[in-house]
């Protein structure tokens, strides 16, 4: 897992079949992952995703009902757009990438950056204390925190919207 912006290299020393590394930023953050340098063989087998959040024992975070994007538009694939696309912005705080690399030799060298996110939503935690504000303004969606270590939450302030001039606490 990987928490700090900077500049990430991955050479295989023997096939690597079944990998992923995580990426997490800030709650109030966006990732964006550039491609430096690719030397993967897609047409042997090697692959090299993207998936804008995580996916933990077969869950995903932030979930499909709360993600803006629909399950299949959440996976890049380089071996499909290539160079094309050699930036990726994730939707939240959180990035995997996932990748299958079979020649030794072989890998790939990718930047991390973060930048800003005024409006946070979807964020995991990166720590089991703090505080945190979720912000959704005028939008209606769902919006969730996740938090995967045991800890105990006390909810300070919760305003659920505005009808007909009353404000809903």
């Amino acid at each position: 897992m990987l928490s700090l912006p900077g500049q990430f290299t991955f050479t295989a020393d023997r096939p690597q079949l079944h990998c992923a590394a995580f990426l997490i930023a800030e709650p109030e953050e966006f990732i964006t992952i550039h491609y430096d340098l690719v030397s993967i063989d897609c047409q042997g087998g090697d692959f090299l995703k993207v998936f804008d959040g995580w996916i933990l024992k077969g869950e995903k975070f932030p979930s499909s009902q709360d993600h803006p994007l629909p399950t299949t538009e959440r996976y890049i694939d380089f071996c499909d757009s290539g160079l094309s696309r050699r930036s990726i912005r994730s939707s939240q705080n959180v990035a995997m990438i996932f990748f299958r690399v079979h020649e030794p030799g072989n890998g790939f060298t990718f930047s991390i950056k973060t930048d800003p996110n005024l409006f946070p939503c979807n964020a995991i935690s990166q720590t089991p204390s703090g505080r945190f504000t979720l912000v959704v303004p005028h939008l209606r969606r769902n919006c969730s925190f996740s938090i995967i270590y045991p800890v105990v939450i006390k909810i300070s302030d919760l305003t659920l919207g505005h009808l007909h001039g009353l404000q809903f606490k």
